[in-house]
């Protein structure tokens, strides 16, 4: 969900924007990015250098992910709704995270820091990218108190960047992708979904290490372009965003590319995706390849095969209903990327590794993550501990559980270290290599903590404790998530020292990173029973 938020605002007070406001104008220069021509310039020298002498049988790489998939959306972590068995089978074949976490509730950034191996805040990702914002005090007036956008809510700093800023929002050129590392070291490269991490040309896949793409830009783009198919069934919701994702289509930024030329295609994208994943595995089988699968379901909007629709019968809810088939077609494509590897026999010697952006989406309607406590763009664990599983058959032993918290940037050490990959050494990564704890190392843990960060509200895990702060509001939690995983016992005015402990440890982190780089657009309000949260978008 990029920008949908912001064109909603367009098409509100559209009629405003034929006259001119300019003597109100609440663009600032104060989110004016320049970028580090001395950390490019390296940038650039690093990817240039020879290739390092490689390991023998480097590993191939895929990485699947999930857009919006609650970790109780499939059956291998007690869902109900529906079964997963080609979802499941990755973490039965392997192992599977109990602590799973991704570095942000929301879409984009939890891609950045993933992709980097860092922290986002190391570089000011913190919040989605926006091409649009309030352009001036009427419009910012006419949205606050004329739009019901029920939990949604503008953010009350009126400093907003401008056009030229606007456009440089996205992953900076300085940071080192997983995919520039690995074509660097030789291997094959191809990203086949939904990238969201700018798109500007400077950001678009093919300029950070993809050698082959084929997908979208932003944050969404239908799963069918003919809504009036008979084999397709459209549920819109109510949401104010809704009808602005519907209205984007596969239009501009939403319209599929393949190595940024817009293509058309008439087969449901979740099935195309999984078409495309598996024609590049056979294309690229006789050498080491890295291959990103960022689906995009089941993110909205929310539309399914009828062959799918129709096997919840008994889903009274259109709503739900549509969601389940959504995510049943994501576990048939997900199977058809395993069997691709299984028939090129490629099994031993490929990494498969799972895991959604952030957990379900809430406001859908469609999922409440339950028995997990919130969702996407909450710092709950219904928003940061997602599906996470790796399967590496002949390494990792068939029905590993490891319960200790790992984080979504383990997957970009992981993966480096095992395909022989030199690291540059003038930044800190934040990612671990999970793979002597998979092979037994039972005394020591992965993270010390884990850290989250969205402006004024901010989150840190250590051990079985996890403390929540919104500096907004004025509200904050304390829970021991090995007694309480689904965060109903508020224990901060009970537990003084561990507060301190972990308030110190966040401070500790914070000290190393820097400001946004660029302006939030909306507050989205979650309610508690110790008071209303409020998250930034």
């Amino acid at each position: 969900m990029r920008n949908e938020i912001g064109k909603c605002m367009g098409v509100i007070v559209g009629c405003l924007t034929m006259v001119s406001f300019t003597a109100c104008s609440l663009s600032s220069d104060k989110w004016d990015i320049h970028p580090d021509a001395s950390k490019i310039d390296f940038h650039t020298q690093f990817l240039a250098a020879a290739p390092s002498d490689p390991p023998a049988n480097r590993p191939n790489i895929v990485l699947i992910l999930a857009d919006d998939l609650g970790k109780t959306d499939i059956s291998l972590y007690g869902g109900q709704h529906q079964q997963t068995p080609h979802i499941d089978a990755i973490g039965k074949q392997g192992v599977t995270f109990t602590e799973g976490y991704i570095t942000s509730p929301i879409c984009s950034p939890s891609r950045a820091g993933m992709l980097t191996g860092r922290y986002q805040q190391r570089f000011g990702y913190e919040y989605q990218p926006h091409d649009r914002y309030p352009r001036n005090a009427i419009e910012y007036f006419v949205y606050q108190n004329f739009m019901d956008s029920r939990d949604w809510n503008l953010t009350q700093d009126k400093t907003f960047p401008d056009f030229e800023a606007i456009l440089q929002q996205g992953l900076p050129m300085q940071e080192f992708t997983l995919a520039e590392l690995l074509q660097q070291q030789g291997y094959a490269t191809g990203i086949i979904g939904k990238w969201h991490l700018g798109v500007e040309e400077h950001c678009q896949p093919n300029k950070r290490g993809f050698d082959y793409q084929y997908g979208f830009y932003e944050a969404y783009s239908l799963y069918q372009p003919d809504t009036e198919r008979a084999d397709i069934v459209n549920q819109r919701h109510d949401d104010f965003s809704d009808a602005h994702i519907w209205k984007g289509a596969r239009k501009g930024n939403c319209a599929l590319r393949c190595n940024h030329v817009v293509v058309e295609d008439s087969v449901y994208l979740t099935q195309k995706l999984a078409d495309e994943a598996s024609a590049f595995i056979r294309q690229h089988q006789k050498e080491p390849f890295f291959l990103y699968v960022p689906f995009s379901a089941p993110h909205t909007p929310f539309q399914a095969l009828r062959k799918y629709y129709d096997q919840f019968p008994h889903v009274q809810d259109r709503n739900k209903r549509v969601y389940y088939a959504m995510i049943a077609a994501l576990d048939d494509a997900v199977g058809q990327i395993t069997q691709t590897l299984h028939d090129a026999r490629l099994e031993d010697n490929t990494m498969v590794w799972f895991l959604s952006d952030n957990g379900g989406a809430t406001y859908t309607r469609a999922t409440d993550n339950y028995p997990l406590k919130g969702g996407k763009f909450t710092n709950f664990e219904g928003g940061l501990n997602v599906p996470f599983m790796l399967q590496w058959k002949g390494k990792i032993a068939a029905g590993t559980q490891y319960r200790q918290p790992v984080v979504s940037m383990d997957i970009f050490q992981t993966t480096v270290e095992m395909a022989g990959v030199a690291l540059p050494q003038d930044r800190k990564y934040d990612g671990v290599n999970l793979m002597p704890y998979l092979r037994g190392d039972t005394v020591n843990h992965p993270h010390k903590a884990l850290f989250w960060r969205s402006n004024y509200t901010w989150a840190v895990r250590q051990g079985p404790w996890k403390l929540i702060v919104d500096q907004l509001s004025g509200h904050h939690v304390l829970y021991n998530l090995d007694q309480d995983k689904v965060e109903q016992h508020n224990l901060y005015a009970q537990s003084p020292d561990i507060v301190h402990m972990l308030e110190a440890a966040y401070g500790d982190w914070e000290s190393t990173v820097i400001p946004p780089l660029w302006q939030r657009v909306m507050e989205y309000r979650f309610e508690t029973e110790d008071g209303d949260f409020y998250f930034p978008l």
